[in-house]
């Protein structure tokens, strides 16, 4: 048995097929060899075919918006991959790499029209393989966090830090001076005996609230600058998401560039074919008139 009739009866897909049309649909697949780290296809590329692993390995995976990679599936001896794209009509939704040497069958789509045609239910392995894809997605998406650097961050924190970062916030605040005002104004009031109530417990030149002040001015020095490390912090993250922005984009750009000197590049050469074909050929040298002097 030839390999590839070999290969397509481990294929969940054509399964159903009998060995004659197993035969004849290994008989019209293209055998596709890959290196190490090669694309099969990427993201965007127009779908027209789904490939089945013949030997190594295939990684299907996605850039998402921050730029980290979403691996969806690994295919193997026997998978297939592709198949969306293919149904569809509309451009690849994934990259396709080979992790290392691969070999894999091409199977185009007037292939698998015939396949369906003559085993409806091959079709319902297709929406499994899809279903299957979908889940490992939707199942992935779920358990990324989507929340911002520093939000991740702030869910991070330990009680004194919110601590700190409150007593930090609330210290530049006008209220805080006017409580301060008032304490100071009721404490000196009452000491100098200007309240005829309340006796004085800390007379002039009012030592407890100097200590206490100095306490207050101590331990509070002390949170604002723990809630200014933690805010370098954040602001090193900042920086640091900015900067892989800044090269998403300047990658984005580059790519940009190749696209338009490929396309520069390729319309040059279909102007210089055009002007080589408009060109009058030039004479033969047998089907010059007259005969030779």
């Amino acid at each position: 048995m030839p390999a590839d009739v070999a290969l397509l009866k481990e294929v969940p897909l054509f399964a159903a097929l009998d060995d004659e049309e197993r035969a004849l649909l290994a008989a019209q697949l293209e055998e596709v060899h890959l290196r190490a780290s090669e694309k099969v296809f990427s993201r965007g590329d127009p779908g027209g075919a789904i490939y089945i692993v013949s030997s190594g390995e295939v990684q299907i995976s996605v850039e998402d918006t921050t730029g980290q990679v979403i691996v969806f599936e690994t295919a193997r001896r026997g998978d297939f991959f592709g198949e969306l794209s293919l149904l569809d009509g509309d451009p690849r939704s994934a990259d396709a790499r080979a992790i290392q040497d691969t070999c894999a069958l091409k199977v185009d789509r007037a292939d698998l029209q015939l396949l369906f045609q003559r085993h409806p239910s091959s079709a319902m392995d297709v929406l499994t393989a899809i279903g299957r894809r979908l889940r490992e997605a939707d199942k992935m998406l779920h358990s990324r966090p989507t929340l911002s650097p520093n939000e991740m961050v702030e869910e991070r924190l330990t009680t004194i830090q919110r601590l700190a970062d409150g007593l930090a916030a609330f210290s530049g605040t006008f209220t805080f001076m006017l409580l301060h005002a008032a304490w100071f104004a009721a404490w000196i009031s009452i000491n100098l005996g200007w309240v005829p109530l309340l006796h004085p417990f800390d007379p002039f030149p009012f030592g407890l609230l100097t200590m206490v002040v100095s306490l207050e001015a101590i331990f509070l020095s002390c949170f604002v600058l723990i809630s200014q490390s933690r805010q370098a912090a954040k602001d090193r993250i900042r920086s640091d998401v900015e900067y892989e922005a800044n090269i998403r984009a300047g990658m984005e750009v580059t790519q940009l560039h190749t696209k338009l000197d490929h396309l520069y590049a390729q319309t040059m050469a279909r102007l210089d074919a055009v002007e080589r074909a408009r060109l009058p050929t030039p004479p033969r040298p047998g089907n010059a008139t007259g005969t030779p002097g």
